[in-house]
């Protein structure tokens, strides 16, 4: 971890190097990301409500997975740029240093412009828990913060996998961003709207109904079973084949040079 936060400094740093180019880009990270919320809320002022779903209940799905996607984006870029390390030779001498590789690719690369849509995740979080009218309990507070927990963990979860296929494929896979991107996309809905087949689809392979929908409905006061305080964090679980593909994927690397 001392040599993560080394990373994240460095990275830090770099970035406060053009405040100017960094303010701009957070702006446009706010205002693009906020665009996608807007579909939903003109939606709803024309049907007020969505299979049963009040606004509120939108704008927490819309916070809660942007937020989680948003924080995972900003740890997990490292991933991302994956692709490039593979073709440019780079990931050779990441093999040579005596540190987890995962660790060192992590950490080459953090996201720090999107505090833009970390803002506007936080403002939408706090106006949709205001206007839900939430009764505050310890247990509340706890299912909020294993939903980031859990959200965080799922999404570097799926990094993670979309950058071990590249010692095979060598070019990033397109088809993962539905995944990330279109999870954030369809995330704005309570899963359950889009069936049972896509429910139990993302409950139990992709579980991201475990950081949405069913403790949500213990905050808002849907649900009184208080076993789903803790199930967000069962998508924690997700990182155990994430880190075993991504083991897969080292053992049969092969160089493609520089």
């Amino acid at each position: 971890m001392k040599l993560f936060f080394r990373y994240f400094l460095m990275e830090l740093k770099s970035a406060m190097e053009y405040k100017l180019s960094f303010l701009l880009v957070a702006l446009g990270q706010f205002i693009v990301s906020f665009s996608a919320f807007l579909g939903a809320a003109f939606l709803l002022q024309r049907f007020t409500s969505i299979k049963g779903y009040s606004m509120e209940m939108i704008m927490l799905c819309t916070a809660s997975v942007l937020l989680q996607y948003t924080l995972a984006e900003c740890l997990g870029r490292g991933f991302d740029n994956f692709p490039s390390l593979v073709k440019s030779g780079k990931f050779d001498r990441i093999l040579l240093r005596p540190q987890n590789t995962m660790l060192q690719v992590m950490g080459s690369r953090f996201e720090f412009t999107r505090i833009g849509r970390l803002i506007q995740a936080v403002i939408l979080m706090a106006v949709g828990l205001n206007g839900a009218n939430v009764a505050w309990s310890i247990g509340k507070i706890m299912t909020l913060i294993f939903m980031m927990i859990g959200g965080i963990c799922l999404f570097i979860g799926i990094f993670i996998i979309t950058a071990a296929f590249c010692f095979f494929t060598i070019e990033g896979l397109e088809i993962f961003n539905v995944f990330t991107n279109g999870a954030v996309e369809f995330g704005k809905y309570p899963i359950a709207v889009f069936g049972k087949r896509i429910l139990q689809f993302c409950t139990y392979i992709i579980p991201y109904a475990l950081i949405q929908y069913y403790p949500l409905l213990y905050l808002m006061g849907e649900s009184n079973q208080t076993f789903l305080i803790g199930v967000p964090l069962l998508a924690c679980l997700f990182l155990i084949p994430a880190v075993l593909i991504w083991q897969f994927g080292v053992k049969h690397y092969k160089s493609c040079g520089s």
